[in-house]
């Protein structure tokens, strides 16, 4: 049984967490900005358009180079990126396991679209774990690093935010779930998660974990039960 002070709801992010499609989203962004004339690096994009929506992407972006994105940019970008996403998107390496095993109640908060999550659970053969517990930024006012779609899943799982665990790979995430009131922890795990990378010294996670076994385990030592599954 968890003890009355352990988390009573685990949060999730999509992209970068239960996926590794940061660096696909990356590509495909990259190269259709170079084709209209908005050339940007990866620290670029990791700065711009990593963990934030992409109204908010879209607005670095247009500060950066001093001009807005191409009218209909965002709806070519989404159709390329959902065929990318449709032939070579993977779960991230023991995704489904951890979920598979985990008792604590969870749920998913992202700031992709509804139509990506939906192709993006889809590919990777992750929307059994999350039926009807998936949460997106189109739901809430503000998008991350604003608190507010967090918060909105703590409620809608009818969860106190105090007790509600994040699990988030980018600095907008964490700095959402950090002003939640939410515990979070980093992970990093995913392909676009550079060695040796720190978050911001004013961006201060509670737990930090690299793989998901790692963090089956950082659960564990948290409080959380994992179920033994049997060979």
């Amino acid at each position: 049984m968890r003890d009355a002070s352990s988390p009573a709801l685990v949060i999730f992010d999509c992209d970068g967490v239960l996926v590794d499609s940061e660096m696909l989203s990356a590509g495909t962004l990259m190269a259709m900005l170079a084709e209209e004339g908005f050339s940007i690096t990866e620290e670029a994009f990791r700065s711009d358009f990593l963990g934030r929506s992409f109204a908010a992407a879209a607005e670095r972006a247009a500060r950066r180079f001093g001009r807005p994105l191409p009218e209909g940019f965002e709806a070519r970008y989404r159709l390329a990126l959902l065929d990318r996403i449709r032939r070579d998107l993977k779960p991230m390496p023991g995704a489904a396991s951890l979920l598979a095993t985990l008792e604590t109640p969870f749920c998913l908060a992202t700031s992709s679209s509804p139509q990506r999550l939906a192709v993006t659970l889809a590919a990777t053969g992750l929307q059994g774990f999350f039926a009807g517990r998936c949460f997106t930024s189109a739901e809430v006012e503000r998008g991350k690093p604003a608190p507010d779609l967090f918060l909105h899943a703590a409620h809608c799982m009818g969860a106190d935010p105090a007790r509600a665990l994040v699990i988030e790979d980018s600095e907008m995430g964490v700095r959402a779930g950090l002003a939640a009131g939410m515990t979070v922890c980093h992970f990093a795990g995913g392909a676009h998660v550079e060695a040796g990378y720190r978050l911001p010294d004013d961006v201060r996670p509670h737990l930090t974990a690299a793989s998901m076994a790692e963090l089956g385990r950082v659960l564990v030592k948290f409080g959380l039960s994992l179920r033994s599954v049997s060979p």
